[in-house]
């Protein structure tokens, strides 16, 4: 049995000795690998992990080019995770190591993907949580698949259920979606999160609304069906309002000017058509963006190594440089 634990990270150099003496404090030794994909980091985050890897080799990396996004970090780690169950969690020590053993518990009786829940939302305080019980009541309305409230990327997840996400090609990569929708025997733990130590959260609110967008988009078309819906609706409420005026005018002879309500009229159908106009447009770019078939992300270096019968297909599916 192996457990490789993938670890995204975004100027965490403060933080990374802590979790890594976390990790193996709660995993048997020798039975797991810690892999970071540093993600663009702009201070020492790599240069941390790759002294901490020539101290224990259990210690993988990932360094990406650039600035890629939380979520292709993930999909980098998972790509080069070579255990039989994969664990994601975040670096910033909020997602408790002391829970690893009841992930690994769980999976060995039977479950294929084993979910955390953050049990705190139930009490929301402060804008981020707001906002995310918002996102979730959106995602649950408009989406194809349920995702809970309080969903986290600190998760088990089988190999079967790896390789399945690895086969994926889709450029939008939104794995909080992806994983209900794959299936399989799942387990939910509830939990509180810890205090992040060190550093500030790297989610802007222009992420957070990047974010939001893509687990929408990539998870379902009600937004163009909503479109359908409303242009139906408009076009009955102008039919019957054309039906109005013409037996006003047939009838009794009588004509309103009725400027104010031209212009309303007038002005709500255009911000409703260019509101649709936005969401068929951000459909259209997620489009383009499949259809140019570029890597998700480009590895600019790693000490991880990778077999000649693998080589060639991890090198086509991310634009390798190792």
């Amino acid at each position: 049995m192996k457990i490789s634990i993938v670890v995204p990270a975004h100027n965490e150099e403060r933080n990374l000795s802590l979790l890594f003496d976390e990790i193996r404090s709660f995993l048997p030794e020798g039975l797991h690998e810690i892999i970071i994909v540093d993600d663009g980091s702009s201070d020492g985050t790599l240069a941390v992990v790759e002294m901490a890897s020539r101290a224990d080799n259990r210690i993988k990396f990932i360094g990406l080019s650039r600035n890629f996004g939380h979520q292709t970090a993930l999909r980098a780690g998972l790509r080069y995770a070579t255990g039989d169950c994969v664990i994601t969690m975040d670096s910033d020590l909020q997602h408790p190591p002391r829970l690893l053993p009841q992930l690994v518990a769980k999976w060995i009786e039977g479950f294929k993907i084993v979910l955390t829940l953050r049990s705190d939302l139930e009490h929301p305080a402060g804008l981020k949580k707001i906002t995310s019980a918002l996102f979730y009541r959106l995602m649950n309305l408009v989406s194809d698949v349920s995702i809970d409230p309080g969903s986290a990327d600190f998760r088990l997840l089988d190999r079967k259920v790896v390789d399945v996400v690895n086969g994926l090609s889709e450029h939008d990569f939104f794995l909080r979606g992806i994983i209900p929708w794959v299936g399989f025997p799942t387990f939910k733990i509830p939990y509180l999160p810890d205090r992040r130590l060190h550093g500030t959260t790297k989610y802007s609110v222009r992420k957070m609304i990047s974010f939001a967008m893509t687990g929408v988009i990539a998870n379902s078309i009600q937004p163009l069906r909503l479109a359908t819906v409303f242009a139906f609706l408009l076009a009955g409420l102008s039919t019957l309002y054309g039906i109005f005026a013409l037996t006003m005018f047939l009838r009794y002879g009588l004509t309103v000017p009725g400027w104010t309500s031209v212009i309303l009229a007038v002005t709500f159908v255009g911000a409703l058509q260019l509101l649709f106009l936005g969401v068929l447009g951000e459909y259209v770019g997620r489009i383009l963006r499949e259809a140019r078939k570029r890597p998700s992300f480009v590895v600019d270096r790693s000490n991880i190594p990778v077999d000649a019968a693998t080589d060639q297909r991890r090198a086509t599916e991310s634009g390798n440089v190792v």
